[in-house]
Protein backbone atom coordinates (compact mmCIF):
# COMPACT_ATOMS: atom_id res chain seq x y z
CA UNK A 1 0.00 0.00 0.00
CA UNK A 2 1.13 3.28 -1.01
CA UNK A 3 2.10 6.01 2.07
CA UNK A 4 -0.56 8.95 2.95
CA UNK A 5 0.36 11.70 4.69
CA UNK A 6 -3.68 12.53 4.57
CA UNK A 7 -5.47 12.69 7.94
CA UNK A 8 -8.39 10.91 8.16
CA UNK A 9 -11.28 13.16 9.44
CA UNK A 10 -14.17 11.70 11.86
CA UNK A 11 -16.82 13.71 10.53
CA UNK A 12 -16.56 12.26 6.91
CA UNK A 13 -16.13 8.76 8.70
CA UNK A 14 -12.86 8.12 7.43
CA UNK A 15 -11.46 4.93 7.99
CA UNK A 16 -9.13 3.63 5.56
CA UNK A 17 -7.96 0.00 4.87
CA UNK A 18 -4.41 -0.49 4.36
CA UNK A 19 -4.15 -4.47 5.11
CA UNK A 20 -2.89 -5.85 2.06
CA UNK A 21 -4.34 -9.09 2.87
CA UNK A 22 -7.84 -7.76 3.03
CA UNK A 23 -7.71 -5.59 -0.24
CA UNK A 24 -6.66 -8.32 -2.26
CA UNK A 25 -9.93 -10.70 -0.72
CA UNK A 26 -12.27 -8.06 -2.07
CA UNK A 27 -10.75 -7.79 -5.42
CA UNK A 28 -10.96 -11.82 -5.46
CA UNK A 29 -14.45 -11.18 -4.18
CA UNK A 30 -15.44 -8.62 -6.92
CA UNK A 31 -13.60 -10.31 -9.53
CA UNK A 32 -13.03 -7.52 -12.22
CA UNK A 33 -12.68 -8.57 -15.69
CA UNK A 34 -11.05 -6.48 -18.77
CA UNK A 35 -14.36 -5.38 -20.01
CA UNK A 36 -16.11 -4.32 -16.77
CA UNK A 37 -17.25 -0.97 -16.21
CA UNK A 38 -16.57 0.02 -12.49
CA UNK A 39 -17.36 2.79 -10.06
CA UNK A 40 -16.15 3.04 -7.10
CA UNK A 41 -17.25 5.45 -4.15
CA UNK A 42 -14.91 7.03 -1.78
CA UNK A 43 -12.22 5.80 -2.91
CA UNK A 44 -10.04 7.47 -0.42
CA UNK A 45 -6.38 6.91 -0.75
CA UNK A 46 -7.10 4.58 -4.25
CA UNK A 47 -5.86 0.96 -2.13
CA UNK A 48 -8.83 -0.70 -3.96
CA UNK A 49 -8.96 1.86 -7.05
CA UNK A 50 -5.25 1.35 -8.51
CA UNK A 51 -6.03 -3.07 -8.38
CA UNK A 52 -9.43 -2.06 -9.48
CA UNK A 53 -7.55 -0.34 -12.68
CA UNK A 54 -5.34 -2.68 -13.74
CA UNK A 55 -7.89 -5.03 -14.13
CA UNK A 56 -10.94 -3.30 -15.38
CA UNK A 57 -10.87 -1.41 -18.74
CA UNK A 58 -13.27 1.33 -17.12
CA UNK A 59 -12.74 2.46 -13.91
CA UNK A 60 -14.44 5.61 -12.57
CA UNK A 61 -14.23 7.03 -8.98
CA UNK A 62 -16.72 9.01 -6.77
CA UNK A 63 -14.74 11.13 -4.34
CA UNK A 64 -16.23 14.16 -2.22
CA UNK A 65 -13.23 15.21 -0.55
CA UNK A 66 -11.19 17.33 -2.60
CA UNK A 67 -8.07 16.97 -1.64
CA UNK A 68 -7.96 13.05 -1.66
CA UNK A 69 -9.76 13.41 -5.25
CA UNK A 70 -6.63 15.94 -6.52
CA UNK A 71 -4.44 12.80 -5.24
CA UNK A 72 -6.25 10.27 -7.51
CA UNK A 73 -6.92 12.93 -10.38
CA UNK A 74 -3.05 12.24 -11.87
CA UNK A 75 -4.06 8.48 -12.06
CA UNK A 76 -5.37 6.84 -15.63
CA UNK A 77 -8.78 6.82 -14.16
CA UNK A 78 -11.61 9.37 -14.40
CA UNK A 79 -12.66 10.95 -11.01
CA UNK A 80 -15.97 12.64 -10.13
CA UNK A 81 -15.52 15.24 -7.39
CA UNK A 82 -19.26 15.10 -6.34
CA UNK A 83 -21.36 13.87 -3.16
CA UNK A 84 -22.55 9.89 -3.91
CA UNK A 85 -25.96 10.83 -2.19
CA UNK A 86 -26.37 13.42 -4.42
CA UNK A 87 -24.71 11.41 -8.36
CA UNK A 88 -27.04 10.47 -10.69
CA UNK A 89 -26.10 6.33 -11.00
CA UNK A 90 -28.74 6.75 -13.71
CA UNK A 91 -26.70 8.55 -16.48
CA UNK A 92 -24.04 5.45 -16.07
CA UNK A 93 -24.45 3.19 -19.15
CA UNK A 94 -26.67 -0.25 -18.20
CA UNK A 95 -24.46 -2.75 -16.33
CA UNK A 96 -22.28 -0.56 -14.57
CA UNK A 97 -20.37 -1.83 -11.24
CA UNK A 98 -20.56 -0.67 -8.08
CA UNK A 99 -17.85 -1.21 -5.10
CA UNK A 100 -16.75 1.17 -2.37
CA UNK A 101 -15.74 1.20 0.94
CA UNK A 102 -18.32 3.57 2.32
CA UNK A 103 -18.15 5.97 5.51
CA UNK A 104 -20.57 4.54 8.17
CA UNK A 105 -21.99 7.62 8.72
CA UNK A 106 -23.42 7.92 4.91
CA UNK A 107 -24.43 4.17 4.07
CA UNK A 108 -27.77 4.05 5.49
CA UNK A 109 -29.21 6.68 3.19
CA UNK A 110 -26.38 6.07 0.34
CA UNK A 111 -28.00 2.44 0.31
CA UNK A 112 -31.14 3.31 -0.35
CA UNK A 113 -30.33 6.33 -2.61
CA UNK A 114 -28.57 3.35 -4.78
CA UNK A 115 -31.34 0.96 -4.42
CA UNK A 116 -33.29 3.13 -6.94
CA UNK A 117 -31.31 2.61 -9.44
CA UNK A 118 -31.46 -0.94 -9.03
CA UNK A 119 -32.49 -2.47 -12.82
CA UNK A 120 -29.18 -0.25 -14.18
CA UNK A 121 -26.67 -2.19 -12.31
CA UNK A 122 -25.05 -5.39 -12.50
CA UNK A 123 -23.56 -5.93 -8.87
CA UNK A 124 -22.67 -3.98 -5.81
CA UNK A 125 -19.63 -4.79 -3.33
CA UNK A 126 -19.27 -2.40 -0.33
CA UNK A 127 -17.35 -2.90 2.69
CA UNK A 128 -20.08 -2.09 5.25
CA UNK A 129 -20.11 -1.92 9.46
CA UNK A 130 -20.92 -5.16 10.50
CA UNK A 131 -23.95 -5.06 12.08
CA UNK A 132 -25.58 -2.87 9.03
CA UNK A 133 -24.30 -6.14 6.48
CA UNK A 134 -26.48 -8.35 8.97
CA UNK A 135 -29.35 -6.16 9.16
CA UNK A 136 -29.66 -6.16 5.28
CA UNK A 137 -29.41 -10.12 5.19
CA UNK A 138 -31.40 -10.86 8.13
CA UNK A 139 -34.31 -12.84 6.95
CA UNK A 140 -38.06 -12.15 8.38
CA UNK A 141 -38.74 -12.85 12.07
CA UNK A 142 -35.22 -12.18 13.38
CA UNK A 143 -33.97 -9.64 15.59
CA UNK A 144 -31.65 -7.79 12.65
CA UNK A 145 -34.79 -8.07 10.21
CA UNK A 146 -36.39 -4.34 9.65
CA UNK A 147 -36.72 -1.63 7.40
CA UNK A 148 -33.07 -1.85 5.68
CA UNK A 149 -33.71 -5.53 5.13
CA UNK A 150 -37.05 -4.78 3.54
CA UNK A 151 -35.98 -2.27 1.61
CA UNK A 152 -33.20 -3.95 0.07
CA UNK A 153 -34.41 -7.61 0.17
CA UNK A 154 -37.20 -5.99 -2.22
CA UNK A 155 -34.55 -5.06 -5.38
CA UNK A 156 -31.58 -7.22 -4.43
CA UNK A 157 -30.18 -10.77 -3.77
CA UNK A 158 -27.55 -9.99 -1.14
CA UNK A 159 -24.62 -12.38 0.76
CA UNK A 160 -22.44 -11.35 3.40
CA UNK A 161 -19.15 -13.01 2.16
CA UNK A 162 -16.07 -12.10 5.13
CA UNK A 163 -15.67 -10.30 7.94
CA UNK A 164 -13.25 -7.91 8.58
CA UNK A 165 -11.55 -7.07 11.84
CA UNK A 166 -11.15 -3.40 13.22
CA UNK A 167 -6.92 -3.41 12.51
CA UNK A 168 -7.55 -3.48 9.00
CA UNK A 169 -8.24 0.46 8.98
CA UNK A 170 -6.53 3.53 9.48
CA UNK A 171 -7.76 4.74 12.23
CA UNK A 172 -9.79 1.34 13.66
CA UNK A 173 -12.90 2.19 13.71
CA UNK A 174 -14.89 0.55 17.04
CA UNK A 175 -16.43 -1.92 15.13
CA UNK A 176 -16.28 -5.11 12.76
CA UNK A 177 -16.53 -4.52 9.42
CA UNK A 178 -18.11 -7.09 6.59
CA UNK A 179 -17.98 -7.10 2.79
CA UNK A 180 -21.40 -7.73 1.43
CA UNK A 181 -22.62 -8.42 -2.44
CA UNK A 182 -25.64 -7.07 -3.83
CA UNK A 183 -26.87 -8.38 -6.99
CA UNK A 184 -30.44 -6.68 -8.48
CA UNK A 185 -32.98 -9.71 -8.46
CA UNK A 186 -34.28 -11.21 -12.18
CA UNK A 187 -37.65 -10.82 -11.26
CA UNK A 188 -37.77 -7.79 -8.90
CA UNK A 189 -40.69 -7.52 -7.39
CA UNK A 190 -43.22 -4.52 -8.41
CA UNK A 191 -42.95 -1.80 -6.63
CA UNK A 192 -44.87 0.63 -8.18
CA UNK A 193 -47.52 0.89 -5.48
CA UNK A 194 -46.39 4.64 -4.13
CA UNK A 195 -46.73 4.04 -0.65
CA UNK A 196 -44.64 0.92 -0.45
CA UNK A 197 -41.87 3.16 1.40
CA UNK A 198 -43.96 4.55 3.95
CA UNK A 199 -45.60 1.60 5.18
CA UNK A 200 -42.32 -0.02 5.47
CA UNK A 201 -41.41 3.15 7.26
CA UNK A 202 -44.55 3.28 9.25
CA UNK A 203 -44.29 0.27 10.33
CA UNK A 204 -40.81 -0.51 11.20
CA UNK A 205 -41.40 2.93 13.89
CA UNK A 206 -43.96 1.20 15.43
CA UNK A 207 -41.66 -2.33 15.08
CA UNK A 208 -43.17 -3.56 18.75
CA UNK A 209 -46.48 -3.22 18.02
CA UNK A 210 -48.71 -5.45 16.17
CA UNK A 211 -49.99 -5.40 13.09
CA UNK A 212 -53.08 -4.32 13.62
CA UNK A 213 -51.70 -0.82 15.52
CA UNK A 214 -48.77 -0.32 13.35
CA UNK A 215 -50.22 -0.51 10.06
CA UNK A 216 -53.77 1.36 10.81
CA UNK A 217 -55.61 -1.25 8.32
CA UNK A 218 -59.21 -2.55 8.92
CA UNK A 219 -60.25 -5.88 10.18
CA UNK A 220 -61.67 -6.78 6.49
CA UNK A 221 -58.02 -5.41 5.04
CA UNK A 222 -56.31 -8.15 7.24
CA UNK A 223 -58.76 -10.73 5.88
CA UNK A 224 -58.05 -10.03 2.34
CA UNK A 225 -54.39 -9.91 2.96
CA UNK A 226 -54.46 -13.36 5.12
CA UNK A 227 -52.53 -11.62 7.31
CA UNK A 228 -52.85 -12.63 11.39
CA UNK A 229 -53.31 -8.81 13.15
CA UNK A 230 -51.12 -10.00 15.87
CA UNK A 231 -48.25 -10.67 14.15
CA UNK A 232 -45.20 -7.61 14.40
CA UNK A 233 -43.88 -5.43 11.46
CA UNK A 234 -40.38 -7.87 11.47
CA UNK A 235 -43.33 -11.13 10.74
CA UNK A 236 -43.96 -9.63 7.31
CA UNK A 237 -41.54 -10.78 3.93
CA UNK A 238 -40.90 -8.03 1.59
CA UNK A 239 -43.54 -9.50 -0.77
CA UNK A 240 -45.96 -8.91 2.00
CA UNK A 241 -45.11 -5.20 2.44
CA UNK A 242 -45.68 -4.70 -0.78
CA UNK A 243 -49.45 -6.44 -0.52
CA UNK A 244 -49.79 -4.32 2.31
CA UNK A 245 -49.33 -1.15 0.48
CA UNK A 246 -51.44 -1.72 -2.41
CA UNK A 247 -54.11 -2.43 -0.01
CA UNK A 248 -53.82 0.14 2.14
CA UNK A 249 -55.88 3.10 2.40
CA UNK A 250 -54.83 6.84 0.79
CA UNK A 251 -53.57 8.36 4.12
CA UNK A 252 -51.43 6.19 6.39
CA UNK A 253 -50.76 9.13 9.17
Amino acid sequence: MRASSHRPRKRFGQHFLHDPGVVRRIIEAIAPAADDFIVEIGPGEGVLTRPLAERATRLEAIESVRDLAAALAAERFKVHVADALEFDFGALPPGVRIVGNLPYNISTPLLFHLARFAGRLRDLHFMLQREVVERMVAPPSTPAYGRLSVMLQARFRMQKLFRVAAGAFRPPPRVESALVRLVPLAAPLDLGAERFADVVRQAFSARRKTLRNALGLAAADFVALGLDPRLRPENLSPEDYVRVARRSKSSLG
